[in-house]
């Protein structure tokens, strides 16, 4: 099978959420199909990887984008109409790739990863499978209910036209993947063609790579220590961190005034930087192992109050053995056992309770990391999971492609 990959971030290295599923998406197909793979890159500093993927695909563009030019970009969708997230993640270079390796190759199926990626391959007739991963349009409205007053209506207006934009999608592709059975239920009024279009496919966990037994010695744990770990630019987390420093930790202190809070991940925002001043609280910017920052941790905090999907740093904790404490967001799809596989808690005072309670009582904490490790070892294994893309892409293959309207 010939496919052409198109992803709007590049692949690698697999250190954030949607860089860890498309770079498992395409591990999985290199081995086995032709891969041409057409990517934009956010970041400067992720140009020392891109000779990583030449040998892993047939053909590679990785074409570079300016965050504030595409910020520019997008702002003309608010005249113009249409989602902003489409032209902040539109290129030139990118489209005139695409057409040439359209023009060239024998091309049999298109995988697009996030849902702007449609927009490079809207003249084409071959089939395509969308992995939108969550609902960004859901996600959107969600930030239209916290973000500060002035861009509420900004995120709302985003929410609206992305929900248009999927379901164009979804008449053009011949399948799509969400994540969680949660996020295929936002579609659950679509016509039932659409519905039937729709398939989970969830996320894994490099069980290997992230294990308990991984670093040896192992860095020593500390009795009152919390950790948080995610890319440190993302809304979600900034929202994350900072209410969990602001409504929880001061509560947790008052109990165990050698508690510690670090939050670990790139790009730190000013706002996240600023909570390094407090006693107890640690910002780390970038490592270059993660895992010794789940192993020093008595307890994983996500508290996450605008979530979509699997959390990768839920099934990373766990995976570690790590006891973990989320918030209703950051566990719902997870389909774990509350209390007995990860601890659930809502609201300020009853996070503070329940961390203030595992953190003295870690016997049980333990068992409840030994727990989530058995439970992401029988329901999170890349091969299964990354079996069902393959399968659907070959079934769309073979099909007449989907056109609008249809």
């Amino acid at each position: 099978m010939n496919i052409l990959f198109l992803v709007h971030r590049i692949p690698y290295p697999p250190n954030k959420g949607d860089k860890i599923r498309s770079w498992n998406e395409l591990r999985h197909l290199a081995e086995k199909h032709t891969v041409h793979l057409g990517c934009l890159m956010d970041q400067p500093e992720d140009a020392q990887w891109i000779d990583s993927l030449r040998p892993v695909v047939s053909s590679l563009e990785v074409a570079p984008m300016d965050p504030r030019m595409a910020r520019l970009k997008s702002l003309r969708a608010l005249v113009q109409g249409g989602p902003l997230s489409v032209p902040y993640f539109r290129s030139e270079r990118l489209q005139r790739w695409v057409n040439e390796t359209l023009e060239r190759e024998k091309i049999d199926v298109i995988l697009l990863f996030s849902s702007p990626m449609a927009d490079y391959v809207t003249g084409s007739a071959l089939p395509i499978v969308m992995d939108f991963c969550d609902v960004d349009s859901d996600k959107w409205t969600q930030y239209s209910k916290k973000a500060p007053l002035p861009l509420r209506p900004l995120y709302a207006l985003e929410g609206r036209r992305l929900a248009e934009y999927e379901l164009e999608i979804l008449h053009r592709c011949s399948a799509a993947a969400l994540v969680t059975e949660q996020e295929k239920e936002i579609w659950e009024t679509l016509p039932r063609p659409l519905q039937d279009k729709v398939h989970v496919i969830p996320n894994g966990v490099d069980l290997e790579f992230f294990s308990p037994q991984a670093l040896d010695p192992p860095p020593q744990r500390r009795p009152h220590a919390m950790s948080f770990t995610g890319a440190m630019d993302y809304y979600a987390n900034v929202d994350a961190v900072t209410w969990f420093a602001n409504e929880v930790f001061p509560r947790i202190r008052a109990v165990y005034s050698d508690a510690e809070f670090t939050i670990v991940g790139s790009h730190p925002t000013a706002e996240v930087l600023e909570l390094a001043k407090r006693d107890g609280i640690e910002v780390t910017g970038f490592v270059d192992d993660i895992r010794e920052w789940y192993l020093r941790a008595a307890l994983c905090v996500v508290p996450l109050r605008i979530a979509r999907g699997i959390q990768n740093k839920v099934l990373e904790a766990m995976a570690m053995a790590r006891p973990v404490l989320a918030t209703p967001s950051a566990f719902a799809g997870l389909g774990a056992e509350a209390s007995t596989e990860i601890q659930v808690a809502d609201g300020a005072e009853e996070f503070a309770a329940q961390t203030i309670r595992m953190l003295g009582d870690a016997p049980s904490s333990e068992d409840m990391g030994r727990a989530g490790r058995r439970f992401v070892e029988r329901n999170y294994v890349w091969e299964g999971n990354m079996q069902r893309l393959e399968q659907l892409l070959l079934t769309a293959s073979n099909e007449q492609p989907v056109t609008v309207g249809s």
